[in-house]
């Protein structure tokens, strides 16, 4: 038989608890979206003018190697950038909590330790799903089409793989800088880090050293294997160097390697926070 409290009722695990905490969290995240929607509007923004002004603006004088369409291109990058630029998004709202004594508040709680840092996880994997939902609607309003079958799904498992990995560098640089105002700087950061890989250019169109910082980006590694997974023809652009050649590969290990840095860094960081 179970154990049973003061009150009579059966006693919870610990994991039923942290699990509890964990699902509080999230909640709590995904109010705060429902109550300013304008937070989702302006993350989708800059991603979906991109999209407008690469796609329509710059477009006709991109070149792909193959002479793929450049909109068919772009479209798989995009989507990696909206990805990636989540993180931002993550810092901001945990140093926003850690500053306003949110996080203090929630430590003196009697509450699963890491049910802080899970559920910001799992709040921003379920935003990032509706971000993706939403540039999907965007790129077949634009005439974009996958031709994998359902293949294709597995990019969008890519995709929030590599938003996954990304989470942990957002809560760790969160609790790292002093006040949001700093962490809005991180633009700065995660701006050349999209530029300078093949989101909106092949490696192999960039001079030498440039492309191959390029093509050892992360992101690159994620770009070049949706864009072979949707299967659109003449986007699925792959260099000569190991790297590109496996793509496919590399997509799945960054993200693990970059957890396997950045999520200790972020639960160090989050234990050594003053109570």
């Amino acid at each position: 038989m179970s154990a049973l409290d003061l009150t009579g009722h059966p006693t919870r695990s610990h994991t039923y608890w942290a699990l509890a905490d964990c699902w509080n969290i999230v909640r709590r995240g995904l109010t705060h979206y429902q109550r300013q929607p304008v937070n989702i509007a302006w993350q989708l923004g800059f991603p979906i003018l991109s999209v407008l002004l690469y796609g329509y603006v710059f477009g006709s004088a991109m070149k792909v190697p193959g002479g793929g369409n450049y909109q068919d291109f772009l479209m798989p990058g995009m989507f990696v950038m909206t990805m990636a630029f989540g993180f931002i998004n993550t810092a901001t709202v945990v140093v926003y909590d850690s500053t306003k004594g949110v996080i203090d508040r929630f430590r003196s709680m009697p509450m699963a330790s890491s049910a802080v840092v899970a559920g910001r996880g799992v709040t921003d994997l379920v935003v990032a799903c509706a971000e993706l939902g939403i540039m999907m609607l965007t790129a077949f309003a634009m005439g974009w089409r996958p031709d994998g079958g359902l293949v294709f799904l597995g990019a969008f498992g890519l995709l929030l793989w590599l938003r996954f990995a990304l989470i942990w560098i957002g809560v760790w640089l969160g609790l790292m800088v002093p006040n949001p105002e700093a962490a809005g700087g991180l633009f700065a950061v995660a701006f050349p880090l999209t530029m300078i890989s093949s989101i909106f250019v092949a490696p192999q169109l960039m001079p030498d050293w440039l492309g191959w910082v390029a093509a050892w980006n992360p992101i690159s590694s994620t770009a070049a294997a949706t864009r072979e997974l949707f299967g659109v023809p003449g986007t699925a652009v792959a260099g000569d160097s190991w790297i590109e050649q496996h793509a496919l590969l590399m997509a799945g290990a960054w993200p693990v390697i970059l957890t396997l840095i950045f999520l200790p860094l972020a639960v160090r960081r989050f234990q050594k926070l003053s109570r």
